[in-house]
């Protein structure tokens, strides 16, 4: 995951007025390895900076996602965003629905598609929604309680 530090140096890099909000931002992601929504950013904004418009959090976050300081995925309950990766090389992710724990795929399957001739892919995201072995483990549990119970009654 991108540091505080290296995110700002890229928004920075690419030209971007580096105000308080946007350290704010930066330190937000930069301290945090979980997703959050635009709802959840704008909430921890809002404490600090009151007057602060949601349009101004989403667009600021859309800016760093394009420059690639964030991650951008689409969650069943709507859009999160995340700090990128700290790998220089292209790769996907396998996401816990559960907690939200991020394991990498070290290759990228966009090599086994079949575009046609007449089409040319300019991006492309790929990403694996399950469990991990604990949140699995705790899911199965909570089964087998569940069905207890139901017996009892």
């Amino acid at each position: 995951m991108l540091s505080t530090e290296q995110i700002l140096e890229t928004m920075s890099g690419q030209g971007l007025r580096i105000t308080d909000q946007r350290k704010t931002l930066a330190n937000l992601f930069g301290e945090n390895e979980g997703y959050l929504s635009a709802k959840d950013v704008y909430e921890h904004m809002g404490r600090k900076y009151s007057g602060l418009s949601f349009d101004t959090v989403y667009r600021n976050l859309r800016v760093m996602e394009e420059l690639g300081v964030l991650e951008q995925v689409v969650f069943e309950d709507g859009v999160k965003f995340k700090g990128s990766c700290n790998q220089d090389h292209h790769h996907h992710h396998m996401i816990c629905l559960q907690c939200q724990k991020t394991y990498p795929i070290n290759f990228c399957p966009m090599n086994l598609t079949d575009a046609p001739d007449q089409f040319r892919v300019v991006k492309h995201k790929f990403e694996v929604f399950g469990y991990c072995k604990d949140c699995e483990e705790n899911r199965d549990e909570e089964t087998v309680a569940v069905a207890h119970s139901k017996e009892g009654q």
